[in-house]
């Protein structure tokens, strides 16, 4: 008697109740396959963490005694593909049961249920036992009307007992510092590396190189440094905590030529693909405040990012889900410009935050939202060019977060499932929030024409945006004020800049 169970590149954890103890008539299926690293082109060391990862996670299953069939990249007998594997697999195992945990990802989910169709054993489905919200209840809750997050958020911190005092009231006596996060980086406090000193994958990138995976970005396989075993993932949480964290909640949402991390955690990865669980690092920043190494409006704003916006995407996808991936309540179908893949534009926030991207797998949340995903929404670009752009280009990037930001927040996609509006702004917003603007070849003061610079493209786009949408969006309380500001242009300036914004749309990869 054999159960086959099969554990995912995004379910490395080891705290799951299927590793308490070794059993032998247990055997565990790990693989990498071609069907997953094709979905998109995604970024080298998106691919080159998780298979180390992956293979990492095996190795310390087998040292704790567990039996494991690990399928690599290269291995002659891999299928490349879920169904073919697990088929194989449980014919040479002689397998009598098969078991899985439950995919995050819908398409994911689907797959492994036909393959266990096919298997034709008897299988079960068990809880991934990561997040702090069910799946099931999420996707009733979220099915008819989606909440707004705040108001999840709320929720959640007195389901969970999150910084609330014993009558279920918010410490501090509001439940959101949002407004006092918002603040430019000056440069100091200097913002802290990451701790991971990086990792030499160059035999694993000559394997996937070998098999044929087309990925983007750079691969810096002889030192990737991202956390590939638990280890290393707490050990990142830790200095989190003790060096960014207390500057975390004023600045950001700030954006700097000079860090590419500012004082963001780095920890997304490890926790998309299970090496931490939520709650260790929501604990861990609400131990640092209430040890005094915090101000409050720093854990609140950190712990939102948990406790309050993942689990509410996780929520919104699985409601929504498939439909959701065929939103386009813009109607938008330009296609993206060309240097998205290369950086190669003269916007220097936009060189910069994709210069990043291609080189480190990684930006943080404002430089996705205002800047990459900011321009696409104004340049009108297609949403299913700009999902396959962030789940590829993004090492923390897994369908059920990235879609959501994506389509919801970002592009407004979803018709305002997520956002009550766009997340639309123009040079002054990307001004007040960094540097970018200093050193650009574009001038942020202007909406058209030039004079020793030629005027920043965001702002004509910003307007020209406003107004072929207008009929959607002039009755919004959150926009009234942009649209009495274009109500009260002199009509040859309107001209002009929606002049400038169709001259612009009609060269996007020459920008």
């Amino acid at each position: 008697m054999t159960t086959l169970r099969l554990i995912l590149g995004d379910q490395l954890n080891a705290a799951h109740s299927w590793f308490r103890a070794a059993r032998a008539d247990v055997l565990y299926l790990m693989m990498e396959v071609r069907s997953e690293t094709d979905t998109v082109h995604h970024h080298a060391q998106k691919v080159l963490a998780i298979f180390a990862a992956m293979r990492a996670f095996a190795a310390a299953l087998q040292a704790a005694g567990h039996r494991v069939c690990y399928l690599r990249i290269g291995d002659a007998d891999n299928r490349q593909a879920f169904a073919a594997n697990l088929a194989q697999v449980a014919a040479d195992c002689g397998a009598t049961r098969f078991e899985r945990m439950a995919a995050d990802e819908w398409r994911v989910e689907r797959l492994l249920d036909e393959a266990a169709q096919t298997l034709a054993l008897p299988h079960a489905v068990v809880a991934s036992e990561h997040f702090l919200a069910e799946r099931a209840e999420l996707a009733q809750r979220f099915a008819k009307k989606v909440p707004r997050m705040e108001f999840f958020y709320r929720d959640m911190r007195r389901r969970h007992r999150v910084l609330v005092d014993d009558g279920g009231a918010p410490v501090g006596g509001v439940w959101n510092f949002d407004a006092h996060n918002r603040e430019k980086w000056p440069g100091d406090p200097p913002a802290p590396d990451w701790p991971w000193g990086g990792h030499d994958l160059r035999s694993l990138w000559d394997e996937i190189v070998v098999a044929g995976v087309q990925t983007i970005g750079a691969p810096h396989a002889e030192r990737v440094r991202w956390p590939l075993t638990r280890r290393e993932a707490r050990a990142g949480l830790a200095h989190f905590i003790e060096h960014a964290l207390p500057h975390f909640g004023p600045y950001q949402d700030a954006m700097s030529t000079r860090s590419t991390t500012l004082f963001h955690s780095g920890l997304s990865f490890a926790l998309n693909v299970k090496l931490l669980h939520p709650r260790e690092v929501i604990d861990a920043a609400v131990a640092a405040w209430q040890a005094g190494k915090v101000e409050l409006a720093s854990c609140e704003g950190f712990v939102r990012q948990i406790l309050g916006w993942r689990e509410f995407v996780r929520g919104v996808y699985w409601a929504r889900m498939p439909g959701y991936a065929q939103t386009n309540a813009l109607d938008a179908h330009r296609p993206l410009p060309a240097w998205y893949w290369s950086g190669d534009t003269k916007m220097a926030c936009l060189r910069h935050a994709i210069g990043q991207s291609l080189d480190t797998a990684y930006a943080h949340h404002i430089q996705r939202l205002m800047i990459t995903g900011n321009f696409a929404l104004l340049a009108g670009c297609d949403p299913d060019a700009v999902d396959a752009w962030y789940l590829g280009i993004y090492i923390d990037a897994f369908e059920w977060v990235e879609m959501p930001n994506t389509r919801g927040m970002s592009q407004f996609a979803d018709g305002g499932v997520i956002a009550s509006k766009p997340y639309a702004g123009a040079a002054s917003y990307i001004g007040k929030q960094s540097d970018y603007c200093k050193a650009c070849a574009y001038d942020p003061k202007r909406r058209h024409g030039a004079s020793a610079k030629p005027a920043c493209p965001f702002n004509s786009l910003y307007w020209d945006f406003l107004l072929r949408h207008e009929a959607r969006f002039a009755r919004n309380p959150r926009m009234a004020m942009p649209y009495k500001a274009w109500a009260k242009m002199d009509e040859g300036e309107r001209a002009a800049t929606l002049a400038q914004a169709a001259d612009y749309l009609g060269k996007l990869d020459e920008l």
